[in-house]
């Protein structure tokens, strides 16, 4: 379970939605007023966002750690990504820039993670000589 990709929880919401007869993706789950007086609704596309970039961010600090579970965490999130450009590609439900920015955060998540492995296990290396 350690090595589970995160996004993959933003991917997976986003296809209970999608396929399901979830809320539309424009329904807001609540709304706020600002000092300025104006009202903020936050949808379900913003929800599933936000939740993303969350997730994005314990990815990143979890690609800071070099072990055997964090490359197949890399690997698997490789294949979210493939998933996620796929389901964009080819499934009108998910040609939506809600999803191409999940499929944003899946790509930097892949690139971000392989490339703070890679300088860490070189730091790591770098020590011990």
């Amino acid at each position: 379970m350690g090595s589970m990709p995160l996004m993959a929880i933003v991917v997976i919401a986003y296809n209970i939605i999608a396929f399901l007869t979830g809320p539309s993706l424009d329904t807001a789950l609540f709304s706020v007023t600002l000092i300025s007086g104006a009202s903020w609704a936050v949808t379900v596309a913003d929800a599933l966002l936000m939740g993303g970039l969350v997730l994005l961010f314990l990815e990143l600090v979890g690609a800071t750690f070099t072990s055997t579970s964090s490359i197949v965490n890399h690997g698997l999130s490789l294949l979210v990504f493939i998933v996620c450009l796929i389901e964009f590609i080819a499934l009108p439900a998910f040609g939506t820039s809600t999803f191409f920015l999940i499929t944003m955060m899946a790509l930097l998540d892949v690139v971000a993670g392989f490339t703070v492995t890679i300088r860490a296990a070189r730091r790591d290396f770098g020590v011990g000589e």
